[in-house]
């Protein structure tokens, strides 16, 4: 969240505006009954949360449901065992270069890159593996670390993914030239490790696996600019106070804590949920523009990725 935005003097919600576990684990029950079975914890920083094992183990509690955290890594060394035990499977961490200076000209933070590399150790180390690492590559700015990144991680057992910078939001300067394509991040990695291209995982899958040649791992490249995939998506977002989000680049979302808290029935919300899921035409990334990137669209910081 960038802080010449978000400094000391900005007023954050209120605790009592934002979804409490029981409602989020409530949202979460209603949801599977749509067939929802994947819940990615994100944020923010889901991470400074206080208590997040409770909404972990309380969500643990629906059995098959693949519950994965994403996180910026700079508290997953000390909360790595809680998590785990909470009933957490997997994290994917944010990572968008190997030296501090890049590191946080990326970013924007207070804390150095060995922070999150000690954070990946402890997460593979208590079992939330395998850990998937997330580098966004802006042109002049960071895709110098690609290759240093992929000879980091080869071998190593996580998943590299590396993402087009994307117009998340309208406070990142986002634009077309900062984009390096895909096929580009492919054909530089592959000069260095041959890699492949393997199947995806599932349907849906946002990221195009590649593993190398030579047997010792993979990475993954999302292509959300040069590449849309929006006919695939199968995502719904669901913000901190309860707003239905269905598209990472949407401009408004629909209430659900009003349902919740007016005394709502399950199936009342279910229907709901129903309405919006039904209608829903998201394409921004098939027909964005240097002028739909322009439009006010909420944030990564408060949508999640």
């Amino acid at each position: 969240m960038p802080k010449e935005v978000y400094g000391r003097d900005f007023q954050f919600l209120e605790r009592e505006q934002l979804l409490s576990f029981g409602e989020i684990n409530r949202l979460v029950r209603i949801f599977r009954d749509h067939g929802i079975e994947k819940v990615r914890i994100t944020g923010g920083e889901p991470l400074v949360r206080r208590k997040l094992e409770r909404l972990i183990e309380m969500l643990a509690y629906h059995g098959d449901l693949d519950l994965t955290l994403t996180t910026n890594g700079s508290l997953l060394k000390q909360k790595a065992q809680d998590l785990k035990s909470a009933g957490l499977q997997r994290v994917t961490v944010s990572l968008d270069a190997l030296d501090n200076a890049t590191f946080m000209a990326m970013n924007d933070v207070d804390f150095p890159v060995e922070k999150v590399l000690e954070g990946i150790d402890e997460a593979a180390r208590v079992g939330l593996a395998p850990v998937k690492i997330n580098m966004v590559v802006k042109r002049g700015v960071n895709e110098q670390s690609v290759v240093a990144m992929a000879r980091h991680f080869k071998g190593s057992g996580h998943i590299l993914r590396f993402i087009e910078f994307m117009d998340v939001g309208h406070t990142n300067g986002w634009k077309m030239q900062h984009v390096v394509p895909s096929r580009e991040l492919v054909a530089m990695i592959d000069r260095e490790f041959a890699i492949e291209s393997t199947d995806p995982n599932y349907v849906g899958e946002v990221a195009e696996r590649w593993r190398y040649k030579d047997g010792s791992g993979e990475v993954g490249f999302i292509s959300s600019v040069t590449q849309a995939f929006c006919k695939d998506c199968t995502r719904a977002r669901l913000s901190a106070e309860g707003q239905l989000f269905t598209c990472l680049f949407a401009t408004q979302g629909t209430d659900l804590r009003g349902l919740i808290r007016s005394d709502a029935s399950d199936q009342e919300i279910s229907e709901a949920i129903s309405r919006v899921w039904r209608v829903r035409g998201d394409r921004y990334s098939e027909i964005r523009t240097e002028e739909t990137a322009k439009q006010r669209k909420v944030e990564m910081s408060y949508i999640g990725g």
